[in-house]
């Protein structure tokens, strides 16, 4: 038996889930992440909210009807899915399945309740990371410069935030974003460090076996 490390050692992805109150970071840290991390894709969810500016259908979300979305649900086709601020998002399971399958790795920028779902429908490969502001000071300044937005939408961000944090425990890492580099830094150390997990990476067992000598059967 050979003792030799495979030239491309295989290895099942990981289901990195980025959650974080609204205005928590998630989503810079995530843009932070993916320019850093070729072999990690961004899951694309499906949603009932009206696109952003600048937002492009397939690449930021798949942009649905309440309608649509429902026959979606209906059908099994998502793996996660949840309302928050009375929008619909959910992830399609086609494309995550396929991408865990082939050895890529799958960000995730949902709510706890999308996280939740994906611990109960496939937990050996989620790893789940919380992201929580320094303050609700700290929180409130973020939701004021981001988007510009009127002051009951900012009042009702600033209810679910605190809904949203109530969730922390449920979580493996839990990070207090207050210096936006470190922060980056530890979500990289936490993905790199997933990678390595022995039930990842099942060639190991015949690359110590032929370290060994050790014989089939």
């Amino acid at each position: 038996m050979s003792n030799s490390v495979p030239s491309h050692p295989t290895r099942r992805g990981i289901c990195l889930v980025l959650a974080s109150a609204p205005g928590g970071g998630k989503t810079s840290v995530s843009r932070a992440l993916l320019e850093t991390e070729p072999e990690l894709s961004l899951s694309v969810s499906a949603t009932t909210r009206a696109p952003r500016p600048g937002e492009r259908e397939g690449e930021h979300y798949f942009f649905q009807t309440p309608e649509q979305f429902a026959d979606g649900v209906a059908a099994g086709a998502f793996l996660e899915h949840a309302t928050f601020l009375g929008r619909s998002y959910g992830t399609p399971r086609a494309p995550v399945e396929a991408a865990l399958a082939a050895g890529r790795d799958v960000l995730f920028d949902i709510e706890w309740q999308g996280h939740r779902q994906l611990q109960q429908t496939m937990a050996a490969d989620v790893v789940g990371i919380f992201l929580l502001p320094p303050s609700l000071t700290e929180l409130e300044r973020r939701l004021r410069g981001r988007n510009q937005d009127p002051e009951d939408e900012i009042a009702r961000r600033m209810v679910a935030a605190r809904t949203e944090m109530r969730h922390w425990d449920e979580f493996d890492h839990v990070l207090v974003n207050e210096d936006f580099p470190a922060t980056v830094a530890a979500v990289r150390a936490v993905l790199h460090a997933a990678r390595t997990h022995r039930t990842r990476q099942p060639w190991l067992a015949g690359f110590v076996a032929g370290l060994l000598g050790d014989q089939p059967g």
